[in-house]
């Protein structure tokens, strides 16, 4: 054999037990991951285990509840409004002449018939004199004229007079008469106009800023006024409701008194309460409400006109209504419904009927009887035959276990990751 054939021979070799020695080390590998692979997937698997899809099925879920119960519940309507005055009056002047004296007092209350203002009288007494005179002259001429027709009369019956004489005397007798009805309207006339020389406060109420100051002269046909009075007890009270709700309104005022209280805007405090007084005779047709007028005692000056306040009637008493939270009425495809927890503590989805909805309480017609305990509070995580567990409202769940808000929680959160 040639050295170039023992060359080959010698390189053929060296290629073929390279190719063996690599065959061999990739099938030992093979062996050596399929060996270790059962332990790390058991080893992977023993977590899940203990945390897995049994423990999340047997979560119990944390909620608040309330008790279905009977009451007689007071059916209220509410609507927005405003206070206004129940009467305001412009004080203006009936006469013409100077104004001598204001007498009131800004912003201070002044009854009824109180003088207010003077303006000044001495025209109006000379008017009333010369009326007055002018009566009494017309009075004795009168009486002259009556004796002279007395005297007349007897002469005529002995024939010593002509008819004619007495008859003339009878007329001027029945003119001074008609003098003395015209002298005494012009004296009520004066008399009047003297009265009205001092404006008086025709209402009871407060009165606003003076107008008008001393000195000055006023006019009856002035429009400005002398000062505005505004009475405020009782008050009265603007509000709307919508028009669906007029059908119960107008039945509760066909039984008698509705009794309306009054509140601040935001409900927080009652100001007063009084009796519906007024159904507006329309309804609005931009807004589709139905206006009304309460009438309020207002003796400690809280309403104030133009202020907003909050209105609710009562319109009628349900007896024996079978009551629940109205947050505990849920809606779903098949309609309302509650969910009530058992004896055994789960949840169980009961369809109601809501017959109404007032006051954060709701009338419930069908589906319970009473006395049953509704999820009030984390409905959104139940689901029918799931286990719950009733907390109170300051209360917290930390791993299904009740925890009072506070330091509690701490150490049973850190705990959670040693309980498995």
């Amino acid at each position: 054999m040639s050295p170039r054939a023992k060359a080959n021979v010698l390189r053929i070799a060296i290629a073929a037990v390279v190719v063996i020695g690599v065959v061999v080390y990739l099938k030992q590998r093979d062996t050596s991951a399929k060996t270790t692979s059962p332990a790390v997937a058991t080893g992977s698997n023993t977590p899940r285990a203990s945390g897995g899809e049994g423990s999340a099925s047997e979560r119990v879920v944390p909620v608040q509840i309330a008790i279905a119960t009977k009451e007689d519940l007071p059916v209220w309507i509410e609507g927005l409004g405003s206070v206004a005055a129940a009467q305001q009056v412009t004080v203006r002047t009936q006469v013409d002449g100077r104004l001598d004296k204001v007498l009131f007092v800004e912003g201070k209350t002044v009854k009824a018939g109180d003088v207010l203002a003077q303006i000044d009288p001495r025209p109006f007494l000379v008017q009333l004199h010369t009326a007055q005179g002018a009566l009494a002259r017309d009075k004795a001429q009168a009486d002259a004229a009556r004796k002279n027709f007395e005297r007349y009369k007897g002469l005529a019956a002995e024939k010593l007079v002509a008819q004619q004489q007495v008859e003339e005397i009878g007329a001027q007798l029945g003119q001074f008469e008609g003098a003395i009805k015209m002298d005494l309207a012009q004296v009520e006339s004066a008399q009047l106009q003297l009265d009205y020389a001092q404006i008086k406060a025709p209402i009871t109420g407060i009165t606003g800023v003076r107008l008008v100051d001393a000195g000055n002269l006023v006019k009856a046909s002035d429009t400005t006024g002398l000062v505005v009075i505004t009475a405020i007890d009782p008050a009265a009270v603007l509000f709307t409701i919508p028009q669906d709700r007029l059908p119960a309104v107008a039945a509760a005022a066909a039984k008698g008194e509705v009794t309306v209280e009054v509140w601040n805007r935001d409900g927080s405090q009652k100001l007063s309460t009084g009796t519906l007084a007024v159904l507006d005779n329309q309804i609005n047709q931009a807004t589709s409400t139905l206006r009304l007028k309460a009438l309020v005692p207002n003796p400690t000056r809280a309403l104030w006109p133009n202020a907003f306040v909050k209105a609710k009637m009562l319109v009628e008493t349900r007896p024996g209504a079978l009551l629940v939270p109205a947050v505990a009425v849920q809606r779903g495809p098949q309609g309302t419904f509650v969910y009530i927890v058992g004896a055994d503590k789960t949840a169980q989805m009961k369809p109601v009927t809501v017959g109404l909805i007032t006051g954060g309480r709701a009338v419930i017609e069908k589906g319970l009887e009473g006395g049953e305990q509704v999820v009030t509070e984390g409905q959104n995580q139940l689901r029918p035959g799931g286990k719950v567990e009733p907390v109170k409202p300051n209360e917290k769940k930390v791993d299904g276990k009740p925890d009072a808000r506070g330091s509690a929680a701490g150490p049973t959160a850190s705990n959670t990751p040693a309980a498995p």
